[in-house]
């Protein structure tokens, strides 16, 4: 086991500073003893984080930077997180509670996303617009300036990373807040953006409380864009500060994401994809696979297998899960297990049946068993609530109609899945749910190339993919009378 340091400060225009709301505990969520702790940054503190940002966009250091240069700097950052993969997995396997194989998974995503945005940096372009003789007429991309960027305690490096890479390679100055339940390994970015030599200001990360820290910077005046991943009630008090200031935001705010599975389904194949789609980090995936709606002619077949996976899976502290296979980790904290469990708990209490699981591990720490629920009516509150942990409610439907209203039936539309072999069924049930990512036949098919986002309460706007780099620019057009009028 690693040694963690005992103490981890915030990084300001390029210096490490203490807190002005003092330190937090960090939790070891296999245990529940503390870790380690965290400076905590108050109003003060994210003044001083817009104010560097806003420094050196306005010195115009990135935005004068050849495209290709900053390109080469922003692919460094994931270069610089691959070299110290190790160590950054651990530590975030001890802060997270996730196994350590996850955790390297989520280091390689997050250098994945410097990479490729990396790599589109000098591919942004604008155009020429015709607009007849005496006319020239053209588009250009530029940056808005700062981003705000608040960021989930689910995958604190991975999402991290999905927004500083676009932002920067577009040439933006960031302030990435952390979350306060795992934000050690958030530091590491820190010291990727130091290792490139990044410009002061370029990067600043900070953690805070969301009501202090978190609402100082969602409603700060010289913040020029705000991304936020998390619950919808959070996205909403955000939006609405962005909005006093007309300040865009792009929000993912989480789903209750169904799989719909046909009898011609290759039942393998979703097996396989139900031990990715919800036990993969402990269930705590916002386009977690959190209802699976089945035939009812293969219902019983998908309740068995589905409880055998269940109760194949080891769960246990995640630094001793280091090999890739059927283990789950811990879930984030106390707090959010007893969610979880109290979910549970209310859906068998509505006449659901918990056929394995739903309950606790008897041991310390924050464990939940892997969950298979059946009886779930589709209106429930278990099938309507996102649960954010390691619990698949198994709804059965008799025609496709049926499914597709049992699917589109809550307020989220993050992600769906469809499961058969009938290709023409497959582009019509994609087409009709509701959801801004449709899986087929494999869930969490794609990958740093393909669009996210959600519609309704899943939030606005679109990350990955190229689509993403146009959450960090204005276009501005520039229309030029010539002289000569020819």
């Amino acid at each position: 086991m690693i040694s963690v340091e005992p103490y981890w400060r915030n990084f300001i225009d390029g210096r490490w500073v203490d807190g002005g709301s003092g330190r937090l505990s960090v939790e070891d969520p296999a245990t529940g003893e503390p870790l380690a702790e965290q400076a905590i940054a108050d109003a003060a503190d994210v003044d001083r984080a817009v104010s560097a940002a806003r420094a050196c966009h306005d010195s115009g250091t990135l935005t004068q930077m050849r495209p290709c240069d900053r390109g080469r700097k922003v692919r460094r950052m994931g270069d610089f997180l691959l070299e110290n993969l190790e160590e950054i997995a651990s530590l975030l396997t001890l802060e997270a509670g996730k196994p350590l194989w996850e955790s390297r998974i989520e280091v390689e995503g997050a250098a994945r996303y410097f990479e490729y945005y990396g790599n589109q940096a000098e591919t942004l372009e604008g155009r020429s617009i015709p607009l007849g003789a005496g006319y020239l007429d053209f588009t250009v991309y530029e940056p808005f300036g700062v981003c705000a960027q608040i960021i989930p305690w689910n995958y604190p490096l991975e999402m991290a990373a999905r927004s500083i890479a676009p932002a920067l390679a577009t040439g933006n100055a960031c302030v990435v807040k952390t979350p306060e339940l795992d934000p050690l390994s958030s530091a590491w970015l820190a010291r990727a953006a130091e290792a490139v030599e990044l410009p002061a200001g370029a990067v600043n990360v900070i953690c805070g409380l969301g009501g202090e820290a978190g609402a100082a910077l969602s409603r700060h005046p010289g913040v020029d864009q705000i991304v936020f991943t998390g619950s919808v009630e959070t996205g909403s008090r955000i939006a609405t500060e962005a909005a006093r200031n007309v300040v865009p935001c792009v929000l993912e705010l989480g789903g209750k994401s169904a799989a719909l599975v046909w009898p011609d389904a290759d039942l393998d194949r979703f097996m396989d994809s139900v031990r990715w789609g919800i036990l993969f980090n402990s269930g705590q995936v916002c386009s977690a696979m959190s209802r699976a709606i089945v035939h009812h002619s293969i219902h019983d077949e998908i309740v068995e297998r589905a409880a055998d996976l269940a109760r194949s899976i080891s769960v246990g502290p995640g630094i001793e899960r280091d090999t890739f296979g059927p283990n789950m980790g811990a879930m984030i904290s106390r707090g959010q297990r007893e969610r979880a469990e109290g979910l549970c708990a209310r859906a068998e209490s509505d006449g659901a049946r918990a056929v394995t699981g739903g309950r606790p591990l008897n041991r310390p720490g924050w464990f939940l068993e892997p969950t298979i629920l059946e009886g779930v009516a589709p209106d429930s509150e278990i099938a309507q609530t996102e649960v954010f942990g390691p619990v698949l409610s198994v709804i059965p439907f008799r025609d496709d109609a049926e499914a597709l209203a049992i699917s589109n039936g809550t307020p989220y539309g993050l992600v769906g899945g469809v499961f058969t072999s009938d290709v023409e069924r497959a582009m019509s049930a994609a087409k009709r749910i509701r959801a801004g990512q449709i899986f087929v036949n494999e869930w969490y098919a794609g990958g740093v190339e393909t669009p996210f986002g959600g519609y309704g309460k899943s939030g606005y706007g679109r990350e990955k993919g190229r689509e993403a780099l146009l959450n960090y620019v204005q276009t501005k057009n520039v229309a030029i009378a010539l002289s000569s009028g020819a």
